[in-house]
């Protein structure tokens, strides 16, 4: 094999942890706004974006089934439908459970984990048991070959490109919109922010079903390359905590770089070794930078 070889599938390899990246990056862009921002412990933040993988997989059956001319432009409405329906269902666990259970956060843990094993139910109850797969349209399929032995997947690239409108927007969102500054406000100081006439509450509200619906964009991008089953979410929790933690728990800037460097480092990694392995290199690194580091990447800076 020569050099030339082995640069292109070095470049395909990082190009595989790219599409990692994007998914990881936006469960972890979620996890971040709910667990960075609020505090909120959410286990059920797999299954939001098992919510929004499912919604893509019944988007593709009913325009197959039956509106078969819709199948090359289902897939962009589905990714907001995907959005719209994690987003819902996160309002109403906000208001139903989560609500009550502000600075109790075992408590909180404890919840969420029931409603992430009672969702996993709901899949296997009314969609099934089995992996599923949608079918995607035709301009995601196949791949771009910029030189001659590179193959880029399409399907790659609207995932990385959704992923970057995405961070943008929330990074735009949480800077210059007024739900960010009352965000900002009401994490920097609840009680002052109270006092100004923010209603905290409904911001919490806002907060938590915002960061389920970035989860269900991010089960819209997993389905371009993976199937989909009822514990699908829990394949990503743990990795997105990872993610969250290692970058620093209120920094969206260390949860786009501890995405990058986690997704890029497995990724090349199980190139050289088996995925089991690979995980294990990814995790033992990941715990030796927090021994030295436990603040994270990029600690918040709080005034004293």
């Amino acid at each position: 094999m020569n050099f030339s070889e082995m640069f292109n599938i070095g470049l395909m390899q990082g190009f595989a942890g790219l599409s990692l990246f994007a998914v990881l990056l936006l469960m972890g862009l979620g996890l971040a706004i709910i667990f960075g921002q609020m505090g909120v412990i959410n286990m059920a933040h797999g299954e939001f974006m098992t919510v929004g993988a499912y919604t893509i997989y019944l988007g593709s059956q009913l325009a197959s089934n039956h509106m078969p001319q819709m199948l090359p432009y289902y897939f962009p409405l589905a990714v907001l439908l995907a959005f719209a329906f994690a987003f819902a269902l996160g309002w109403m666990v906000e208001w139903g459970l989560i609500r009550h259970l502000y600075k109790r956060p075992l408590d909180t843990l404890l919840a969420t984990w029931g409603i992430s094993l009672a969702m996993q139910q709901m899949f296997r109850t009314f969609i099934g048991p089995k992996e599923v797969s949608p079918t995607l349209p035709n301009w995601l399929l196949g791949s771009w070959a910029p030189s001659p032995g590179l193959d880029i997947p399409i399907n790659g690239m609207f995932v990385l490109g959704l992923t970057t409108v995405v961070t943008l927007g929330v990074l735009l969102a949480l800077s210059k919109s007024r739900w960010g500054l009352r965000v900002r406000a009401t994490v920097s100081n609840r009680a002052m922010a109270n006092a100004t006439g923010i209603d905290t509450k409904k911001t919490d509200r806002l907060t938590f079903a915002i960061g389920c619906g970035i989860a269900g964009m991010a089960g819209a991008a997993f389905t371009t390359i993976g199937s989909t089953g009822p514990t699908s979410g829990q394949l990503y929790i743990v990795d997105s905590f990872l993610v969250v933690t290692f970058g620093g728990a209120a920094s969206l800037l260390g949860t786009v770089v501890s995405a990058f460097g986690i997704a890029q480092t497995q990724s090349i990694s199980e190139f050289f070794l088996t995925g089991s392995m690979a995980k294990v290199l990814t995790l033992s690194l990941i715990v030796l930078i927090l021994m030295i580091r436990p603040q994270g990447l990029f600690a918040s800076k709080v005034r004293r």
